[in-house]
């Protein structure tokens, strides 16, 4: 082990870089495929793989090779659970490109059935959905008619009411209009009388 942390830092960059190289000069030249993991002192990961195979590939190979198990039961059952999902996706990929009515002729006559049975249902179900919807419309449609009608009412009794209100105040007004006709006596000029005319 190289006491200076600097050196062997330096030393770790350079002997690193040659196993990669190595590596990678072994795959090509001699056909093979090679993975180099790498975790220097402080736990950072290096790694290298074959451009035509990947880590996890050369894995199981030694795995399946060796005998060693790499894997506990909780990663197996993890794997296990994935390929059951990419499975159950593949089968959902295939239904419903038969239900787009795509890659028909490999199947048999009772699953043809079982196919248009759903696409039947599918369609009942769709009709009912656009049948609730246009409830709810002429429903929202309905209550909106009532609502403005009901404003409609409102505004035309507050319109009866000003009106009213005026036609109250124009009569009180012509009703007092008439004042002179009230009046105890009148004056009256007469043109004619003699003072009023101007000196010739």
């Amino acid at each position: 082990r190289i006491e200076n942390s600097t050196n062997r830092q330096v030393t770790f960059s350079k002997r690193r870089a040659g196993i990669i190289k190595k590596a990678r000069e072994i795959g090509v030249l001699c056909d093979a495929e090679v993975g180099v993991v790498v975790f220097s002192s402080a736990g950072k990961l290096h790694d290298y793989c074959s451009p035509k195979t990947t880590l996890s590939r050369i894995l199981e190979k030694y795995q399946t090779n060796s005998g060693k198990i790499l894997w506990d039961e909780k990663h197996k059952s993890l794997s296990a659970e994935i390929d059951r999902v990419k499975k159950e996706n593949d089968n959902m990929q295939i239904e419903l490109r038969h239900m787009k009515g795509e890659d028909l002729n490999s199947l048999q006559p009772k699953e043809l059935i079982s196919i248009e049975e759903a696409l039947q249902n599918g369609q009942t179900n769709l009709r009912d959905k656009q049948m609730e919807h246009w409830r709810m419309r002429r429903r929202n449609d309905k209550m909106l008619e009532d609502e403005h009608r009901l404003l409609a009412f409102r505004v035309h009794q507050q319109d009866v009411e000003l009106s009213g209100d005026m036609r109250e105040l124009e009569l009180g007004y012509h009703h007092n209009r008439d004042f002179a006709a009230q009046m105890p006596f009148t004056f009256r000029v007469q043109p004619s009388h003699p003072n009023l005319q101007e000196d010739k």
